[in-house]
């Protein structure tokens, strides 16, 4: 066992389907590093890449780890993973023998670390500094869940800690679809028969970061949070009502204030609508709302379907969308449905074809015309994580395509979801861009928000929905007192502009909502601030 060893780990973020990293997410992997160090006898001091963004020096160790890359790139608000560039820079200022995990462990400036490991760093790094041969494998059961309770401690070095930090927990790895190897493009079938965490393994790791301060955290690391503790590997396989109930029962009694998933199979949902709806209704009643069950579609292709082994047909979505709709669709304390579908789409895969785009645009519109609610539509371009795709993505197609889908279904998916009058709760601002203040709710896929005027960084604020763009809302912030905000947040309300704007500052103090019917000479207007706004010197 190494002992009086300190080891440096650099956590550049990672952006995985399976795995979150990007603030204010901190990734099971970064935590299991840690753990696996602990757990070969090392101190760990772990710094982030916003840190040393911040002017902060890499940590003076004897083992340097840096975990870094997306594998599904993103827009981020506040932050980003760790570029080639960084890296490049960073590594000569690291101590130490080296070691890069994650995607970044397949770029060019890999070949700058002695070892570069995309397995699994934290097994690597355990046999290294155990005497062993470092090389590429996965962690056992056992080390997996010591591994989790031993790394927890590092969350209290993250610059988002305690709030809004989110920590991902992972429930098992492979994928029950991986006698026919699974979709095309996802390793996770490669990794074979689900290796499941039990219950009281998450929910014991859970606890441990509760217990640091942690209020925030997502299930996520699975292909199917509906197939969790399922031994069944048909395809599809039949869930386990029983097993996660066991899991997020205990998840809830820790009374968190953010409790969210992650993926689901609509194919699951399809083939076992009453087991999937014990499922469904134990999300809808232990997560707490504004929670998002990606659902993998891919392609509504049939060619696409039938070469790329999809998960799921439309039809199959159509079963999967609706009945999440009908269990998590009322409204719950966050001012959001309880349990809504996300859709992803895939774009590059074998077998597309210029129709290909009418075919996901079609069951994208059916669903917006049954009138149903999806919280997020997520297109990119595949990776060549697995294998090499034939197709070349029609450039002019992708980007019409996303034009669309942002034009013609997100917007109302948006006024569904959130419809004009929503009090979003605890909305955290996040970003100043001009005069608008940039927001969202602390959790998975949440609403960006936009503020038309400036608001205090790092404030939370309950926000009133007033419109909608394509990919966000606009709100302003509640209660929302005429006779003290500045005329540039009175500009922002709905049906108000500036020459109204302008009589009401002019018209200041207002003792009664009724009074400001001078000022404001529309009458829907101003009932549209009913309920709404707030008077300092008003007795109403």
């Amino acid at each position: 066992m190494t002992k009086d060893i300190r080891v440096a780990l650099i956590d550049g973020y990672i952006d995985d389907p399976a795995a979150l990293g990007v603030p204010p997410y901190i990734s099971p992997m970064a935590r299991s590093i840690a753990g696996a160090a602990a757990d070969a006898g090392a101190e760990v001091e772990y710094v982030t890449i916003d840190m040393l963004r911040g002017g902060k020096s890499p940590p003076d160790a004897d083992v340097s780890v840096v975990l870094s890359g997306s594998t599904v790139p993103g827009k981020y608000l506040r932050s980003m993973p760790m570029s080639a560039k960084e890296l490049e820079g960073l590594t000569p200022r690291l101590r130490g023998w080296k070691l890069v995990g994650g995607s970044a462990a397949s770029s060019p400036v890999a070949g700058m670390f002695d070892f570069s490991m995309r397995t699994d760093p934290a097994a690597s790094l355990y046999d290294g500094m155990t005497g062993k041969e470092v090389g590429e494998r996965h962690r056992t059961l056992d080390e997996w869940n010591r591994w989790m309770l031993l790394g927890a401690g590092i969350v209290t070095q993250h610059q988002d800690f305690p709030h809004p930090l989110i920590a991902e927990l992972e429930t098992y790895r492979g994928c029950h679809r991986y006698r026919s190897g699974g979709c095309s493009y996802c390793i996770e079938p490669l990794k074979g028969k689900p290796l499941m965490r039990s219950p009281g393994d998450i929910v014991a790791e859970a606890e441990a970061l509760v217990s640091l301060g942690v209020r925030n955290i997502r299930v996520g690391g699975q292909t199917c949070i509906v197939s969790y503790g399922s031994e069944d590997c048909s395809d599809p396989p039949r869930p386990d009502p029983v097993a996660v109930r066991e899991l997020f029962s205990g998840l809830a009694a820790l009374g968190l204030d953010v409790l969210h998933v992650d993926n689901a199979n609509p194919a699951v949902i399809s083939a076992y609508p009453d087991e999937s709806r014990d499922i469904l209704m134990t999300l809808a009643e232990c997560c707490t709302s504004g929670n998002v069950l990606a659902l993998g579609l891919e392609s509504a292709d049939p060619a696409v379907f039938r070469e790329n082994n999809l998960n799921c047909t439309p039809e199959q979505l159509m079963d999967a969308v609706r009945l999440i709709n009908e269990v998590g669709g009322d409204r719950g304390p966050t001012g959001l449905p309880r349990l809504l579908p996300g859709i992803n789409i895939i774009c590059g895969l074998d077998g597309e074809t210029a129709a290909t785009y009418g075919h996901n645009m079609g069951i994208l519109k059916r669903i917006s015309d049954e009138g149903l609610m999806v919280r997020r539509i997520n297109i990119r371009q595949v990776m060549p994580l697995r294998k090499d795709f034939h197709t070349r993505v029609d450039k002019q197609g992708f980007k019409k395509f996303k034009e669309a889908v942002r034009g013609e279904v997100d917007r109302e998916m948006l006024s569904r979801v959130a419809p004009e009058g929503t009090i979003l709760k605890d909305v955290l601002m996040e970003i100043h861009d001009g005069n608008t203040t940039f927001g969202r709710q602390v959790g998975t896929y949440p609403l960006l928000v936009g503020i038309p005027y400036k608001t205090e960084l790092g404030s939370s604020h309950d926000v009133a929905v007033i419109g909608w763009g394509f990919r966000s809302v606009t709100g302003i912030t509640v209660p929302f007192d005429v006779n003290t905000m500045p005329m540039s947040a009175i500009e922002g309300l709905p049906g108000i502009g500036k020459k109204r704007a302008a009589r009401i500052v002019l018209g200041r103090p207002y003792g009664s909502f009724n009074d400001l019917s001078d000022a404001i000479d529309d009458r829907a207007a101003l009932e549209n601030l009913r309920g709404i706004i707030s008077l300092s010197q008003s007795g109403d």
